[in-house]
């Protein structure tokens, strides 16, 4: 038998909520997607409820799991705001002003986890989840043990850039047994979806997801984890900011102006929020014609190496757009992996140290962010 949504949906009307309620009818049951037998769903509730219905969602679980056709399942738990209320519209701030007041203490960080870095860009298409994926295997090749968290909900690439299939084992509980990769650990919503699926949620369902996989994982012990960011400077980002003491951000852009303005918001969101930004990186720096050696420079260059001087952060490298990256990309064979000792790979090596040397000369000076409230 096929789970489905409309037999998922009639198996939830046995689960109430504290209100007495089930939670189809009461409208708390939302964004159900059912493919190959993985079943993800959100339940809505106000901030100030959401602990009382945290058995619900438990109950809810056990019940989708026992539904015919179901190999698994996520629920995510959205605790929203009432409209009115003092903090239904957040504002993130390093400081407050007068009348200020701080939100709730971030959370510590993931145990057996030394570091976690964040991997960003302004906007899509600038190749950061192969920068990701790249950086985290020059870590790697300095000693480090590392994992890759894709925190790209809408658009998963781990999954394909690390020719991963199948689905992560659960190891008793909720914790999640992560996938392996070139001896990376690895996460991703792709794993528990099909390719072609759209993930249709709004910002509390994908703030709820990236926090599951960051908390409900065994990931220990690693001295990092890498995390592929989404595009832009929304949920997420915040999200991995609130929760976890993120030790600092890299900034994806390529050279030109259109880029260099969402990179700006980028690094000014990242400061907002108190993370430290350890360096820009120029991707599609130059091309280099592979008939004649000439040098293009098709999307300008030095614009990321004049961003980071105007923002005051470490330029931490010039990428090339060349074709035999985007290759071994494609077919799951990232280029630090597969040619190890190449001068592409070279490149992404020398860029790990230096985020490395920064990430050992600010280790046990930050803090959580503190995230307050402006009235």
């Amino acid at each position: 038998m096929t789970a489905t949504s409309a037999t998922i949906t009639e198996a939830l009307k046995s689960v109430k909520g504290p209100d007495g309620k089930d939670i189809v009818t009461s409208g708390k049951l939302s964004g159900i997607v059912v493919t190959g037998g993985k079943v993800f769903c959100s339940l809505t509730v106000d901030a100030a409820e959401a602990q009382a219905w945290e058995s619900v969602r438990r109950q809810a679980e056990e019940v989708i799991k026992a539904t015919p056709g179901v190999a698994s399942v996520l629920i995510a738990l959205t605790a929203e705001k009432r409209p009115g209320s003092p903090s239904a519209a957040p504002q993130a701030a390093s400081q407050g002003g007068p009348g200020s007041q701080p939100a709730a203490k971030a959370a510590p960080g993931v145990p057996g986890v030394k570091a976690i870095i964040a991997v960003a860009s302004g906007k899509g298409g600038v190749g950061k989840s192969t920068t990701a994926v790249n950086l985290a295997l020059g870590l790697q090749s300095l000693g480090l043990k590392v994992g890759v968290l894709d925190a790209d909900i809408y658009g998963p690439s781990m999954p394909r850039l690390l020719a991963l299939k199948g689905k992560p084992e659960l190891l008793g509980g909720r914790t999640l047994k992560p996938m392996e990769a070139y001896g990376l650990k690895v996460m991703s919503i792709g794993f528990l979806i099909d390719e072609d699926t759209p993930m249709i949620w709004r910002g509390p369902m994908v703030q709820s997801a990236i926090t599951q996989m960051l908390r409900e994982v065994d990931w220990a012990p690693l001295d990092v984890i890498v995390v592929d960011m989404p595009p832009g400077t929304g949920d997420a980002q915040l999200t991995l900011a609130q929760q976890v003491p993120l030790a600092g951000a890299v900034i994806v852009s390529t050279p030109q102006d259109l880029a260099l303005i969402d990179a700006r918001r980028g690094i000014a969101m990242f400061k907002r929020v108190d993370v430290p930004v350890l360096g820009l990186i120029e991707n599609m720096s130059y091309f280099l014609c592979p008939h004649c050696g000439e040098r293009s420079d098709i999307f300008s260059h030095g614009g990321a190496r004049r961003e980071a001087d105007r923002w005051s952060v470490p330029f931490l490298g010039e990428i090339p757009l060349e074709l035999k990256i985007r290759e071994m990309s494609d077919s799951g064979k990232p280029i630090v992996a597969s040619e190890p000792d190449g001068s592409y790979a070279k490149i992404y090596k020398d860029i790990a140290a230096k985020v490395r040397a920064t990430l050992e000369g600010s280790a046990g000076k930050r803090a959580a962010p503190k995230i307050v409230i402006e009235s």
